[in-house]
């Protein structure tokens, strides 16, 4: 049963291998496989080179291969015989190796067939010109071109050559029986060329593979990046649209209240909108749940349960900076003003990644962080100097850009990121905010407050064309 079992084996093994070399060598012979221009990206050298020598350059292959076709042509010329016969060598042999190696360039498994056959037909044309079953000529065109072949098929290929060259020289040489036959050194050759083509192909394709996937890797790299960003942005922003929720829920509640007799209308819409607003607040809460993070940031001294920072906090987290082992002082210019949570809480988070890519990747420097309040937005500059010490490898690291531009995307801001000419660091950022549009409740209780306080005169401040800034304020 076990022998039967592996003839069986190894009948389907051999039946394998027949359909394989079938496949390869007499049902592909026509396959059109044109050879590849040089890739000259992954070379240094040729990246300084003008764009059209580097064109012409690409082509090096095909020229090498055709100006060895001219040269074995020659050298088989003028060592075959002359008169008559060498007209026929040069028809039955010479150019024949001179078409193979041409034939290399676009349909490679016809060129070796042509190559084997240039051997046979030499036999006719040369009558007992030079070795068998190759000429010197075609013992190295043959050797080319199988090379060229491998080159550019799958290593089974060159198996199946090497073993059907082998066979064909063999048997030639025990029918003729001429001395001083090459097929033992064409067996050896030929072996030694093909396993060394094989392994460097195999190589070289297995670096490129490497190559594309470190590129895929690092593009899901970075896409991840931005999403665990945003996710980071999404749940720091929960509490601050939690609040607002809050206090439209509450505003909707007590707002029938301050009306006396009012409309069930209006009181049933005050209800439709506390409940739209407590049904948010709710699906907020479970998104919260989806996007929490089980690694909390680098100085986050607070509990996950604390107020989300401000600028107000920067005091604290510089503190926290110092006592990691970076000297950073702050300047805060401009009159400060309350500006909108996100924007507060984004600034703060920018900071704080600025901060840590500084002690990161520059241990030992100095750093300073200016927070600008200007006309229609906010500035922040975070500066640091050379390092005075080696950093560290640091696993995950390079991103920190990235999140802070994700945060000034999401404000519409614009942001610069380059290292400083002394072998620093710069981050500059600015966000606009609009101004402060002042709510119903402040413009009832000032109109009222106006209405009920005396009138006092107050002098006219006018800007360089006379007109009143106070009025046209007011206006």
């Amino acid at each position: 049963m076990t022998e039967t079992t592996n003839r069986r084996t190894e009948l389907r093994i051999a039946q394998g291998a027949w359909a394989g070399l079938k496949q390869d060598l007499f049902t592909s012979v026509l396959d059109f496989r044109p050879l590849p221009p040089l890739r000259l990206d992954s070379v240094p050298l040729a990246r300084s080179l003008p764009g059209a020598l580097r064109d012409r350059l690409k082509w090096l292959p095909h020229a090498a291969v055709v100006a060895f076709a001219g040269l074995v042509l020659l050298v088989d010329v003028r060592e075959g015989p002359g008169g008559v016969a060498g007209l026929f060598y040069l028809l039955g042999h010479s150019l024949v190796l001179f078409a193979a190696l041409l034939m290399t360039l676009f349909r490679p498994v016809t060129a070796w067939w042509l190559s084997g056959l240039a051997g046979l037909t030499g036999m006719f044309a040369g009558a007992g010109i030079g070795s068998w079953p190759w000429s010197a000529a075609g013992f190295v065109t043959h050797l080319a071109v199988m090379v060229l072949v491998a080159m550019r098929s799958r290593p089974r290929v060159a198996v199946e050559m090497w073993v059907v060259t082998l066979v064909v020289g063999s048997a030639v040489d025990v029918l003729i029986g001429y001395g001083g036959s090459t097929a033992l050194p064409m067996a050896v050759f030929s072996g030694v060329a093909l396993l060394t083509t094989v392994t460097v192909c195999g190589w070289w394709r297995t670096r490129e593979r490497v190559v594309v996937q470190e590129t895929i890797t690092a593009q899901e790299r970075s896409r991840r990046t931005v999403l665990e960003e945003r996710a980071t942005i999404a749940r720091e922003l929960h509490d601050v649209v939690a609040h607002h929720m809050s206090v439209i829920a509450i505003q909707a509640e007590a707002a029938p209240y301050r009306v006396e007799e009012a409309p069930a209308e209006l009181v049933k819409s005050f209800a439709v909108i506390r409940e739209n607003a407590v049904a948010a607040l709710t699906e907020l809460r479970r998104v919260l749940g989806v996007v929490r993070s089980e690694t909390p940031h680098p100085f986050a001294a607070d509990g996950p349960e604390a107020p989300q920072p401000t600028l107000a906090n920067l005091g604290s987290l510089l503190d926290n900076v110092r006592a990691a082992g970076l000297d950073v002082d702050s300047v805060v210019t401009g009159s400060v003003r309350p500006l909108p949570q996100g924007v507060e809480l984004s600034a703060y988070r920018i900071v704080q990644e600025a901060l840590s890519n500084a002690l990161r990747h520059a241990p030992g420097a100095t750093a300073v962080v200016e927070v600008s309040y200007v006309l229609g937005g906010l500035g922040l500059r975070v500066v640091n100097g050379p390092p005075s010490k080696e950093a560290r490898p640091s696993p995950g690291a390079g991103h920190g850009v990235l999140g802070m531009q994700e945060r000034v995307a999401m404000l519409g801001g614009e942001m610069n990121a380059q290292p400083t000419p002394d072998g620093g660091y710069e981050v500059a950022v600015f966000v606009p905010v609009a101004a402060p549009e002042p709510s119903a409740a402040s413009a009832a209780s000032a109109s009222s407050a106006s209405s009920e306080a005396p009138t006092v005169a107050v002098p006219a401040v006018t800007d360089g064309r006379g007109v009143n800034l106070l009025k046209k304020g007011s206006a």
